[in-house]
């Protein structure tokens, strides 16, 4: 498998409580409706759940009502309100699994509403439009949740995972290096963070590096090494002997 090949199969994806995969922008179906970024705009312009915290629009009377009946029964169900909405957020990401963009919204918003110093649901927002290719938008929303919690290691390789996105697409060495560096940092917060150690093994695989790939392939492994995908051990295996 060519090194890029294995750098996709994982700067595909936007990590946090898991990985969000990456969808095709004219070929993916949520709904019954097209996924493309220019419908799901238009749509947008009227439709108040597929923005991130509902565009801030003024909610009429029956949508607040909705609200207070949503909060309340996941208040009860859960425990709290904030673990309603990591139970909203994890559900989220699964329907963003699926290619399902716009259930993952809904789902994202609501826990939003429950919680909005949850991080993680930042990390949902921006992961809808990584899947856009729209990064900037998606950092910026990474950059919100950054603003509750500055060390937040998941969204600090979320961000990462943008930056190096964008330098495959502009071919920027700054961003890869801002890349790099985000990864660092969130490495340096929580070395637990296998999203990290995963991303930062791949980084070091296209430069060639074997020694730090299989150094953090190894650490990603220690931890149970589920983000790893089948093809990048291979890659891994044929190119730094693992």
């Amino acid at each position: 498998m060519k090194p890029f090949i294995a750098l996709f199969l994982v700067f595909a994806t936007l990590s946090s409580c898991s990985n969000a995969q990456k969808t095709n922008e004219h070929d993916a179906e949520a709904g019954g409706k097209s996924n493309s970024y220019k419908a799901w705009q238009k749509e947008a312009e009227k439709e108040i759940r597929l923005n991130p915290k509902y565009g801030n629009a003024i909610k009429t009377e029956g949508q607040k009502k909705a609200d207070e009946e949503l909060i309340k029964s996941y208040e009860t169900q859960e425990g709290s309100r904030r673990k309603g909405s990591e139970r909203l957020t994890k559900i989220g990401f699964e329907y963003l699994y699926k290619g399902d963009l716009r259930t993952a919204m809904y789902r994202f918003n609501q826990a939003w509403l429950l919680d909005s110093t949850d991080v993680n649901v930042y990390s949902g927002f921006a992961s809808i439009y990584f899947s856009f290719q729209d990064y900037e938008k998606s950092m910026s929303l990474l950059d919100e949740g950054l603003a509750i919690d500055s060390n937040a290691s998941g969204l600090l390789t979320d961000k990462a995972t943008n930056y190096i996105a964008m330098s495959k697409t502009n071919h920027s060495k700054s961003d890869m290096e801002r890349g790099l560096s985000l990864l660092k940092a969130s490495y340096d917060i929580d070395p637990g963070n296998q999203a990290t150690l995963y991303k930062l093994s791949v980084f070091y695989f296209e430069l060639k590096n074997c020694d730090l790939a299989v150094r953090y392939y190894n650490e990603c492994m220690k931890l149970g090494g589920s983000p790893i995908v089948q093809g990048y051990r291979d890659a891994l295996k044929s190119t730094c002997g693992i």
